[in-house]
């Protein structure tokens, strides 16, 4: 039989408006997450139930605590994080997210950092190493902080421009047949790109830089035979290249440049008897000094809480299918 438990909690310095979210939210998260009784009273938090679940939701408390502090507001996506940190771990994410911020968003102020230990860890590598490859599923932030990065760079002078590129129309890059200019037909297969750009940087100031060429945003057959010396390169997409588009990209790379390749190894468009780039990447380039590969997980989505939920049910169902049982 499971021992049972009593901890109180003082919460005496803590604004617990916003620790309980609006109407107590947050706190119905963590009893359902862990099937304890929880009472509030005044100051005092007192938690009781099972030992283990009991212990888990006192280090999420203090955990989401430790956040408020350092931030000064609190959000339900961090608190199921908190928790989802807790079960896996059993010690809460806050005290490994301290890392500055990346740069600062134009349309809400507020700090674009990471948001999650893998995220961090994201950031990090982007930091120390030449070559990154981030593969995660949506939600995760690949592109976002790739963009973020390359931003701080181009202000902090460490590059003089940002190339960014994805594969047109899965991979196929097959653009004649569609109306306009080349801009008008590559535009909606980059409008990722555009959208997170234009979270850090004013709408005038990217089209200046577009004109100067400080910033390019490209399909990927436009790389081919080009030497981009002195820039951040990021590609978009990554699983929707072939392996010789890879490796086209990856020896555009010239003196004091940096390349960062986002995707997401599930949702890879190629037609089937082609493999992708970035899975075959991941066997021959492994172990090479100065190329990191970051793998980021549902725990990492940044969306809708939604998202996670989405991703774990279609890995679910996919692992079912796999072995024959749909």
């Amino acid at each position: 039989m499971a021992k049972s438990i009593v901890r109180k909690i003082d919460l005496g310095e803590v604004d617990q408006g916003i620790l309980f979210g609006q109407n107590g939210v947050f706190l119905e998260i963590l009893k359902k997450a862990f099937e304890i009784n929880v009472v509030d009273r005044g100051d005092l938090l007192t938690l009781s139930g099972e030992e283990k679940e009991v212990q888990q939701a006192e280090t999420v408390i203090y955990d989401l605590i430790s956040y408020l502090r350092k931030n000064r507001q609190l959000n339900e996506r961090y608190v199921l994080y908190s928790i989802s940190m807790v079960k896996q771990s059993g010690v809460g994410p806050s005290g490994d997210l301290d890392v500055q911020n990346v740069v600062t968003s134009i349309a809400t102020k507020e700090s674009i950092r990471p948001r999650t230990v893998g995220q961090k860890e994201y950031v990090q590598a982007m930091e120390k190493y030449d070559l990154v490859f981030a593969i995660g599923p949506a939600g995760t932030g690949k592109t976002f902080l790739a963009v973020a990065q390359a931003v701080a760079a181009l202000k902090q002078k460490r590059v003089s421009r940002i190339v960014l590129c994805r594969p047109a129309i899965e991979a196929g890059e097959s653009l004649g047949f569609l109306p306009g200019d080349i801009r008008a037909k590559v535009d909606p297969y980059l409008r990722p790109v555009y959208d997170a750009l234009h979270e850090m940087i004013p709408a005038d100031k990217i089209a200046r830089l577009m004109e100067l060429a400080t910033i390019e945003i490209v399909p990927l057959a436009f790389m081919r035979g080009r030497t981009l010396n002195n820039s951040f390169v990021i590609l978009d997409e990554g699983q929707n290249t072939t392996s010789a588009q890879m490796k086209m990209f990856l020896t555009r790379l010239g003196e004091n440049s940096r390349a960062v390749v986002t995707g997401d190894i599930t949702q890879i468009d190629l037609d089937r008897k082609k493999e992708s780039g970035l899975i075959k990447s991941q066997g021959i380039l492994k172990g090479i000094e100065g190329i990191q590969f970051v793998y980021l997980t549902e725990r990492d989505v940044v969306r809708h809480k939604l998202v996670s939920d989405i991703i774990k049910a279609y890995e679910k169902y996919e692992s079912h299918y796999k072995e024959g049982r749909h």
